[in-house]
């Protein structure tokens, strides 16, 4: 049985169908992109497609750690730790659906295509209970008041 922390985790990213991937690169800059999340029972890992020739790749396969973040209309999260590209057919055909198909129109044997799996070891998230309108009110309440915004729960867990 899932710890609650990954259970609260996996409850955000559910449903999301991009994050924004973070390495690091041959300049120690930090450098962005969106990928396709694969829509798959979180466990502390998370699992990309990507082109064996891109920048990212090369990044993760000089030991570059990862960050994925996730935003939806009340919650945030960041997921880091430890990235690795993954070149396994069976584990593409096994993850396959729309998301990668939207950008691999060729298959899970797609010439060049590889997984990047970021292994979670912490997470960060805040989420407004009661959704947008809350968040809302709740900028309002601080904006009239004068008091800092609650951001709602906050919370930094281990996976």
């Amino acid at each position: 049985m899932p710890q609650p922390e990954i259970t609260k985790v996996a409850e955000l990213i559910k449903g999301s169908k991009i994050a924004m991937l973070t390495t690091i690169d041959a300049a120690g800059a930090l450098v962005s992109r969106p990928m396709g999340v694969q829509d798959v029972d979180f466990d502390g890992d998370l699992w990309f497609f990507a082109d064996a020739d891109s920048h990212k790749v090369a990044e993760i396969e000089h030991g570059s750690p990862a960050n994925a973040a996730f935003v939806s209309s009340s919650s945030w999260l960041s997921v880091s730790g430890p990235a690795e590209v993954v070149r396994d057919v069976a584990k593409q055909r096994e993850l396959w659906g729309p998301v990668a198909e939207a950008w691999y129109p060729d298959g899970p044997e797609t010439p060049g295509l590889v997984l990047v799996v970021l292994h979670g070891e912490t997470a960060e998230y805040w989420d407004s209970a009661g959704g947008r309108v809350a968040t809302v009110l709740s900028l309002i309440k601080a904006k009239v008041t004068g008091e800092r915004y609650d951001g709602g729960e906050n919370e930094t867990v281990s996976l």
